[in-house]
């Protein structure tokens, strides 16, 4: 308006008036620190961390290895790609999840698996797991493993039809060549400390060599893209478990699919708990479940659904184990205090 007078700005050399504010705090919502650290810098790192376990794999199971991971990781990248189209919304295929989530499910097949399995379960992972849920923070569930369970159940002889290691494989695939059991198997010839350590025995692609999976640890702790509790709460439960009963400890720890969940799958950031007393709860539970299903169960294997139940109970335990503010551990106690006090009334 032509009327309205405008109050001019003060020179930025003038001094403020007294009791004005210089610099005023500014309220947003979390996360109020900020970090150089993307999503894509962390799935590269645990791309690169899976590197080793990718070499001993090709190395043990031949071409027909590598065919099943690049069919995996491409359909899954292809499916998450195909849905940003659909949806009409931003192509997310550059932050490397979808990649990782192709690595691992590949990791969790039999290199005899059929192709056309290995992209039913992309789909499964990618689509009904991961976007129908929102995406990448908002699935409730490992993608991955809820691909590898939905195959398991879908397709139970091919899911467990295992060559020894070191056999090669047709690319067309001959499935029913020379089966072998894993070590967990009752039927399983009994492995030394160092084939199951170095991956020389039959099994999923990514649960033979335990040697390149810790390899591949020491790199995501050093960058740091994980924290050590969740493979220590687990892998040391499934330790102190398999003692108690009388089982080789050794022969848990290595055999399977522990290494591969402990450290690359329970340590999702979406369906993991964020505090540090949280994750340390959540990796007990992965370990106590992990061994009743070993132990007692009908499967040979309990890694996989030890982890998908601990998802769904994520948002309780960091109801439980939240993390205390700067200041109240005082608070706490004097509330504490306070509580005894009006009990002696």
């Amino acid at each position: 308006m032509a009327d309205e007078q405008t109050t001019p700005r003060p020179a930025p050399d003038a001094t403020p008036q007294e009791g004005a504010v210089k610099n005023p705090l500014v309220l947003r919502p979390a996360p109020q620190i900020s970090s150089a650290v993307t999503t894509h810098i962390i799935m590269r790192d645990v791309l690169v961390a899976l590197i080793p376990a990718t070499i001993a794999a090709v190395a043990f199971f031949g071409v027909r290895a590598a065919l099943v991971i690049a069919t995996s990781v491409g359909s899954c990248v292809l499916f998450e790609y195909l849905w940003c189209r659909w949806r009409n919304q931003p192509n997310t295929i550059g932050d490397l999840s979808a990649a990782v989530t192709g690595l691992l499910l590949a990791f969790n097949v039999p290199s005899t698996l059929p192709l056309y399995m290995v992209v039913i379960g992309a789909f499964v992972a990618i689509i009904m797991t991961k976007e129908l849920f929102g995406g990448l923070g908002k699935n409730f569930a490992n993608p991955a493993i809820v691909g590898r369970i939905f195959l398991a159940v879908a397709f139970p002889v091919a899911m467990t039809t295992f060559v020894p290691a070191n056999q090669v494989l047709p690319l067309g695939l001959a499935p029913d060549l020379v089966s072998s059991a894993t070590p967990l198997s009752p039927a399983a010839a009994p492995a030394t400390l160092a084939e199951l350590f170095l991956g020389q025995h039959a099994g999923v692609l990514g649960e033979t060599s335990a040697a390149a999976l810790i390899l591949g640890m020491f790199f995501l702790l050093y960058r740091p893209v994980i924290t050590w509790h969740i493979p220590t709460a687990y892998v040391g439960t499934v330790a102190i478990l398999s003692l108690l009963t009388g089982h080789d400890v050794l022969a848990q720890l290595f055999s399977g699919g522990l290494m591969l969940g402990a450290i690359y799958m329970a340590t999702d950031y979406s369906t993991c708990p964020a505090t540090k007393r949280g994750k340390f709860v959540y990796g007990v539970g992965c370990g106590i479940i992990t061994c009743l299903i070993r132990f007692y169960g009908n499967l040979n294997e309990g890694v996989a659904f030890s982890i998908l139940f601990m998802n769904l109970l994520v948002p309780y335990i960091d109801q439980l184990t939240p993390n205390v503010p700067v200041g109240g551990e005082e608070i706490m106690a004097e509330r504490r205090r306070m509580r005894g006090g009006k009990a002696h009334e």
